[in-house]
């Protein structure tokens, strides 16, 4: 089954913690519409959870959501994921692409540099997140990125923008000056006491700008 990125909350989980709390967390929300889920690449030192990554998958196929891994594209040969997230270009897109040989969702982080996003369009990504609107802990390596950024890049690709870093339901209403199609959460949503409610505050709060917002 080919499935597409849908929805505004894009959800990025963190392998590095509590194996069994992130699971339960995950099994929690899954009901509710998530565009996708990203494993973030945040392993432990010399680890790769395959096992963690197939239950992941397990939870996020069960109602349709797509499963990307973070930069490590050769474990699409291994399991069976949906795409890849990658923080930077990779070296060669034609020859990862022709290397796994099947339909990809492929997405790309961008920070105040346009050339990553005329990259994107050139090479046919299938959607850009900007990062860090706000500062962040688990973006802390991102720069904060300028709004006309996000308004000039409209004018080189009409792929759909994630915004993350930062985002929180108390700022959300900030952003809706901006055209974008969601909103990428790690840990606002998976390490809050209730992640289904939080999840459920994030989507009432992008609704209540959603006048001001131009979805795609």
């Amino acid at each position: 089954m080919n499935r597409k990125i849908q929805g505004e909350i894009y959800l990025i989980v963190d392998p590095s913690g509590n194996q069994d709390k992130l699971l339960n967390n995950l099994e929690k929300i899954v009901s509710e519409k998530i565009a996708a889920v990203q494993i973030w690449d945040n392993f432990l030192p010399n680890e790769t959870p395959l096992q963690l990554i197939k239950q992941v998958r397990h939870l996020c196929h069960s109602q349709n959501i797509p499963v990307l891994i973070n930069n490590r594209w050769e474990l699409l040969n291994r399991i069976n994921l949906d795409g890849v997230h990658f923080d930077k270009k990779p070296h060669d897109i034609v020859h990862l692409k022709r290397k796994i040989g099947r339909d990809l969702i492929i997405g790309i982080t961008c920070n105040n540099d346009l050339s990553t996003v005329r990259w994107a369009d050139e090479n046919r990504l299938d959607y850009i997140s900007f990062c860090s609107m706000f500062p962040s802990s688990t973006a802390n390596s991102c720069e904060l990125v300028n709004f006309d950024t996000i308004r000039s890049a409209h004018a080189i690709t009409n792929m759909p923008f994630f915004l993350a870093g930062g985002i929180n339901p108390d700022n959300i209403h900030t952003l809706a000056a901006l055209s974008y199609s969601g909103i990428a959460v790690v840990s606002g949503i998976m390490n809050a006491a209730d992640p289904l409610d939080q999840l459920k505050s994030y989507q009432v709060k992008i609704k209540e700008t959603k006048n001001a917002i131009k979805y795609y």
